[in-house]
């Protein structure tokens, strides 16, 4: 008998007997599986969907539950609040925060759609609240709706496309939306019909000439093979809990000592890869320290271990992390006067790690050479008060001269600190949902959304709160359609 691998298709012509048969096999129960299961199942398809856990979730059952919405004039959540949204500047976003990374398909349809995807997430039952939160926040802690939740208002970013909130969250009280809203989307495909099988875990997949016709997984402490007559979408995550792929892939994350996922090993990837599918921007990832905001830190000054700035400190909280990461050795600063400084939960991490009467007493206090960091803080007050940085270009009302002491240094580790992360890099995928080859031709019968693909978050640097979200409902719905089409 042929040898089951993740690594290689097993051949239709080796299996003995089919144990399970459906139109549609779906590998995942997260958002992106629980889409794609409602998508395939509204198209006429049946459908098993297949979880590896004993219940729904995945990363996106741990995550805020909040989706990266905007365009065709603003959802009604941002025409209440004041906002007009117009397609062409949330397509602008869409494609400057995906950087070198986007896929700018991906951003035009997802772009055009997004609002008919915001009425079909009404459709099977998402609340939304409808009201606008102002402020720079993680996520809502009460049930409030719209956002700002990325870079929008900050440069280079507002200078591209005219600033709107998106982030659309579930109205939820309190943080952790991202349960009640697979909840929603469970339930949703459930009623539609379609088989939830847990505790099963995808072995291998099945090949019949060329074409994915079905998957072998592990049920009981039994091999079974499951005929897919049309197709297999693979929803499995990313490979952030898979050391092997990370050092391989992406080493930059073992700076970092958070990860965050639920079984994120790589399964979909290595299936995928195995089949002929290409994986792309395996290097990506996302991180954040998210405890440095409470929005009065967003006053403050980062600097690295030689007292330089390197970013722009209004633009979101992850796109600062992944910033401070790429940055020499292993720690940076966060510099605060005493108007602005706040001290973050011990949960976070984060030290004091100088003070000071003066800049440059905070500066030996950090064995800084003379004449740095006083030298940083004193060109940035000095720009700060005339309501410029032409360094960075931070904006007012964020910019001003921290100036009023005593001062302090914060200290973000990037092993002791709370630096939380998430891979970005995964199968190559068209708008369709297929898996595309080398050639960028679809691998018959293979279907994939979420994070085990590159998607619309594809950039760590340009990462916006929502966008994960967004990518995997969206493009799960995708792939669901066109694994009933066959």
């Amino acid at each position: 008998m042929s040898e089951v691998s993740l690594h290689r298709p097993f051949p239709a012509s080796a299996v003995e007997q089919w144990d399970l048969e459906t139109d549609v096999a779906v590998i995942g129960f997260g958002a992106a599986g629980a889409c794609a299961a409602i998508e395939a199942a509204d198209s006429g398809a049946q459908v098993m969907l297949f979880e590896r856990n004993s219940g729904s979730g995945g990363a996106s059952g741990l995550s805020g539950g909040e989706i990266y919405i905007g365009g065709g004039g603003g959802t009604d959540a941002q025409r209440e609040a004041g906002f007009e949204d117009s397609t062409e500047d949330f397509i602008a976003y869409l494609k400057a925060a995906g950087g070198p990374c986007i896929d700018e398909a991906k951003c035009d349809l997802y772009g055009h759609q997004a609002l008919a995807h915001y009425d079909w997430l009404k459709a099977q039952g998402v609340p939304y609240r409808g009201n606008y939160l102002p402020g720079k926040h993680i996520e809502p802690t009460d049930d409030s709706t719209l956002i700002w939740s990325g870079s929008e208002a900050a440069a280079p970013f507002c200078d591209v496309a005219k600033p709107a909130p998106r982030g659309h969250t579930i109205q939820h009280m309190g943080w952790g939306g991202g349960r009640p809203l697979v909840d929603v989307l469970e339930a949703s495909a459930r009623s539609k019909g379609v088989e939830v099988v847990l505790d099963s875990r995808a072995l291998a997949l099945i090949e019949d000439s060329g074409r994915i016709c079905g998957v072998v997984v592990r049920i009981d402490n039994q091999t079974r093979f499951v005929r897919a007559r049309k197709g297999v979408v693979l929803a499995t995550g990313g490979f952030v809990f898979n050391e092997t792929m990370r050092s391989r892939y992406c080493p930059d994350t073992f700076k970092l000592n958070d990860p965050i996922g639920d079984k994120d090993d790589g399964i979909g990837i290595q299936l995928g890869m195995g089949a002929g599918g290409q994986a792309i921007h395996m290097e990506q990832f996302f991180t954040t320290c998210p405890w440095t905001m409470p929005e009065s830190h967003a006053y403050g000054v980062f600097v690295n271990i030689h007292g330089q700035r390197f970013i722009n400190e209004d633009c979101y909280h992850g796109r600062v992390s992944r910033c401070a990461v790429d940055q020499p050795g292993s720690k940076v600063y966060l510099l605060l006067d005493n108007a602005h400084f706040t001290q973050p939960p011990d949960f976070a991490r984060i030290a004091i790690a100088a003070t000071g009467d003066t800049w440059d007493e905070v500066e030996a206090e950090l064995a800084m050479p003379s004449g740095t960091l006083a030298a940083t803080m004193a060109l940035y007050n000095a720009h700060a008060h005339e309501g410029r940085d032409p360094l960075f270009d931070k904006r007012a009302p964020i910019l001003v001269a921290l100036d009023q002491g005593p001062f302090v240094a914060l200290e973000l580790d990037f092993q002791a600190s709370y630096f939380s992360f998430f891979t970005l890099g995964g199968l190559h995928t068209s708008t369709a949902g297929e898996v595309l080859g080398g050639d960028d031709v679809p691998i018959p019968g293979l279907f994939a959304a979420g994070r085990c693909t590159s998607g619309l978050p594809a950039w760590g640097h340009g990462y916006s709160s929502g966008m994960s979200l967004a990518d995997c409902t969206f493009f799960g719905r995708q792939a669901g359609r066109s694994a009933a089409r066959g």
